[in-house]
């Protein structure tokens, strides 16, 4: 590929985030000219979130000179994966970067619409190397509002990450980005030559006015404007530091770019851009916790609201619209059947067990145990029982159940044999962290097991066991023995907010609609009930719906939608 080529590559890419409205806390995603005022941490975040020459297939052609074109792009670049047929790919031309995997604005006018920092497809590809992995273990989550501040701060679905820099330091060095878990120093070393070496001569440096990387984040030179001058705890200057340091700088301003992604809040912090929020404001209905209250006991008390509402002013067309056309093939309204939804959602069981009568009536979402608002979710991790209906379809019925996952003293005298690589164990099987097929009987997805009580990960192990102790109860065995099987198969909860703009959904990509959500819920808790799930999380078992509870509960899902562009 030419200068000229990949110039153009990049120029349009730049063109497509450069007309999205920008991030932070006005609640849009995207990028944003500099003089709107973002913090120069997020700006250049942003810059460093695009780069496309952190990949090991770029360090693979750039070694005579990092500024130089590539001469072989990835090819898994050059189109978008979908559920269905494939989309033009934006970084056609260039090799791995953040972007790919989390994409805003990129397909909103060629059909694919918007979305919330997440992909198209189940799972993400990865670049091809001789592990002969094509894509991830799980589907890429959302990173709008992915860094809300909470107990136990888990990043990813399995928890395996105690800080948004710790989680962008193991992408930029790890298996998305091509590198093998040998090639840890290899990746370091060469992000840290293409900052430092980097001349600020490409399309992505235009928002950035032509500076290079190494200036940036030396954060000193007059020539930075004030615009784009990072904070002194934020500077690194390569020409001194060690490349563990540069890369340290790079991830840190990559994380404050993801913080800065949120949804659209008031002056207060209040949420305000969804039909939900429009309902809320309109009927003087509580749309916070106070202070010290938790999430559940808000859920509650909006639940004691919302019954209360004598005559409630309901949300329509007059009220706003959506704006980003197929991202959202519905109206902006909370009307009848989102407030049935509402409700439904809202419902916790009147006894545990529930009797037959209460399961048959049905109407009880019991979504709040996981999903609490405004929220929507309680970051923590639980089991559905996704990994085991993806499995069993595969598998049959009873597969899951019957699989031979080892305690602790032999998963740890062995841990190569069982868990993922990692720098300490290159050579992990991964044989409970990849997607299950039909001719690896016994491969599968256990979530927090990988993770948890994992001597190769220790930065999530404290947050991790209070979540698992808090879930086993009062008074339970919270030693590491005791909690790991409990954590088989729990993933942690996304929100709920905006999901026309984050599908297909769950962890294993399967669902590809909000109905499909639900029967998929019916059905496991129904199995949950029978006893047929593998350490099932234990409000699993009290959904109870009927199919006559489904359109109205996808319509109140429906009105948690908002513009996010």
């Amino acid at each position: 590929m030419t200068h000229e080529g990949r110039a153009v590559v990049l120029a349009a890419a730049a063109l497509v985030l450069g007309v999205a409205s920008g991030c932070g806390s006005n609640g849009s995603g995207g990028a944003e000219p500099v003089e709107l005022g973002d913090p120069a941490e997020v700006t250049v975040g942003e810059r460093f979130f695009l780069e496309t020459r952190f990949a090991q297939l770029a360090s693979t052609q750039l070694q005579a000179d990092v500024n130089r074109p590539l001469a072989h792009s990835d090819p898994i670049l050059n189109e978008t994966m979908t559920t269905g047929d494939p989309l033009p790919g934006p970084f056609h031309g260039a090799s791995m970067n953040c972007r790919a995997c989390h994409l805003v604005d990129e397909h909103a006018d060629d059909g694919g619409g918007n979305r919330t920092y997440a992909d198209f497809a189940r799972r993400s590809p990865l670049p091809a190397r001789e592990d002969g992995l094509a894509t991830t273990s799980r589907n890429s989550p959302a990173l709008v509002d992915a860094t809300l501040e909470r107990g136990d701060f888990l990043l990813h679905f399995d928890g395996e990450f105690a800080s948004m820099p710790d989680l962008t330091r193991a992408t930029l060095t790890g298996r998305n980005f091509g590198w093998l878990p040998t090639e840890q120093p290899k990746a370091v070393a060469w992000i840290a030559r293409v900052v430092r070496e980097d001349d600020g001569h490409d399309a992505l440096a235009a928002d950035t006015g032509g500076l290079s990387f190494a200036t940036l984040l030396a954060g000193t030179d007059p020539a930075i404007p004030e615009s784009l001058r990072l904070p002194p705890s934020l500077r690194v200057d390569g020409a001194t530091a060690s490349d563990d340091a540069v890369l340290d700088g790079v991830t840190h301003v990559i994380s404050a770019y993801v913080d800065s992604l949120r949804f659209a809040r008031d002056a207060d912090g209040v949420f305000v851009g969804s039909p939900f929020d429009r309902f809320l404001e309109k009927n003087g209905l509580p749309r916070q916790p106070a202070p010290g209250e938790s999430d559940l006991a808000y859920a509650r008390r909006l639940r004691d609201a919302v019954a209360a509402l004598a005559h409630p002013r309901l949300v329509s067309a007059a009220d706003g619209e959506f704006t980003t056309g197929s991202s959202h093939p519905h109206d902006f309204v909370f009307a009848g059947r989102e407030l049935a939804g509402l409700r439904i959602f809202l419902a916790e069981p009147a006894s545990r067990p529930p009797t037959a009568e209460q399961v048959a009536a049905g109407g009880v979402g019991n979504c709040i145990a996981c999903h609490q608002p405004p929220r929507f979710t309680d970051f923590g991790p639980h089991n559905t029982g996704a990994a085991q209906d993806e499995y069993d379809a595969i598998h049959g019925d009873g597969a899951f159940a019957a699989l031979d996952v080892p305690d602790l003293t032999t998963r740890s005298t062995d841990p190569a044999r069982f868990l993922p690589p990692s720098a300490a164990h290159p050579t992990g099987s991964a044989t409970f962290r990849e997607v299950p097929s039909a001719d690896r009987p016994g491969v599968t997805d256990l979530g927090a097991w990988n993770v948890f009580a994992n001597a190769d990960l220790p930065g999530p192990q404290t947050s991790l066991q209070d979540a698992l102790c808090r879930a086993a109860g009062s008074g339970a065995d919270c030693s590491a023995a005791a909690l790991l099987p409990r954590s088989i198969a729990l993933f942690k909860t996304p929100s709920l907010r905006d999901l026309a703009q984050s599908n297909p959904y769950l962890h294993t990509g399967r669902e590809d609609t909000l109905g499909d959500v639900i029967d998929f819920y019916v059905r496991m808790a129904g199995r949950a009930r029978a006893g047929a799930v593998r350490n099932a999380d234990p409000e699993l078992g009290v959904i109870l719906l009927t199919p006559a509870d489904r359109d109205a509960l996808v319509a109140f899902l429906q009105s948690l939608d908002e513009d996010y562009e």
